[in-house]
């Protein structure tokens, strides 16, 4: 054990430093989701460390994904039929983010080879998992496709590119505006720097996002005791009925 951890040891000291490696921050360290919570704004900043002058030639970009829970999605295909609109096919997707946005410092096509998107999964298609396209379809990219256009409808889905300020290819600043209606769980914070179109730098970070106060009490209670939520949902509507029924008497009279 300790010749091979010598060995390693001597191995990555005689691999060469990188030249270019990002340091990034948040302004916030956690996403706090409360009764009240209409969305949060995250700042986003950074910084190039060089242990060299800047190379020349092709110039330093910026790009800044930010992905929620992945989970899986069903898509469905609705034909109008006799008039009516039902489901037709459907494909199953293993895993999804149920929020993602890219913000970069110009074009994907521009600054980001294809071949580095298929090993990073920096794009939105290629953030979700299309082998696992289930109950195979002829045509089951267009279930993908429209799974996309529906989130980003949804606002649940962002491609920004060209908001990201790098000053003197060294500082990067940038915000994302995550929606309230977030789903718990770690929001991964992935930092990419690129060069040619070639990613020779990436830094990841969390966000963690949980209920806290009167939203995670109600959440734990309809999940562990769900009979006890179903009764007092039930308990809080007749409740309000009643109380609505007594005042419309009361000012009738």
């Amino acid at each position: 054990m300790r010749w091979g951890a010598l060995i390693m040891l001597l191995l990555s000291l005689a691999l060469p430093a990188r030249a270019e490696q990002v340091v990034a921050g948040l302004s916030q360290a956690r996403v706090q989701i409360t009764a009240n919570f209409a969305g949060s704004e995250i700042l986003i900043f950074g910084a190039v460390k060089r242990e060299a002058p800047v190379p020349e030639g092709a110039p330093l970009h910026v790009i800044v994904t930010v992905a929620g829970p992945s989970k899986p999605v069903t898509v469905r295909r609705k034909e109008r039929r006799f008039g009516i609109w039902v489901n037709t096919e459907a494909a199953d997707i293993a895993a999804a983010p149920t929020f993602y946005s890219i913000a970069s410092t110009g074009p994907l096509a521009d600054i980001l080879l294809p071949e580095e998107d298929s090993i990073h999964s920096i794009s939105v298609p290629r953030s979700i998992r299309r082998p696992g396209v289930f109950r195979q379809v002829g045509d089951a990219p267009a279930f993908v496709d429209a799974l996309i256009r529906i989130r980003e409808g949804e606002g649940q889905y962002k491609l920004r590119e060209g908001v990201i300020d790098l000053t003197e290819d060294t500082l990067f600043r940038t915000a994302v505006r995550l929606p309230a209606n977030l789903t718990e769980g770690d929001y991964e914070v992935r930092f990419f720097l690129t060069r040619g179109g070639e990613v020779i730098d990436d830094y990841h970070t969390a966000i963690p996002v949980r209920k806290v106060g009167l939203e995670r009490w109600i959440y734990n209670l309809a999940h562990d005791l769900p009979l006890v939520y179903g009764l007092l949902s039930l308990a809080v509507a007749i409740g309000a009925g009643w109380g609505a029924s007594a005042a419309f008497r009361f000012f009738q009279a």
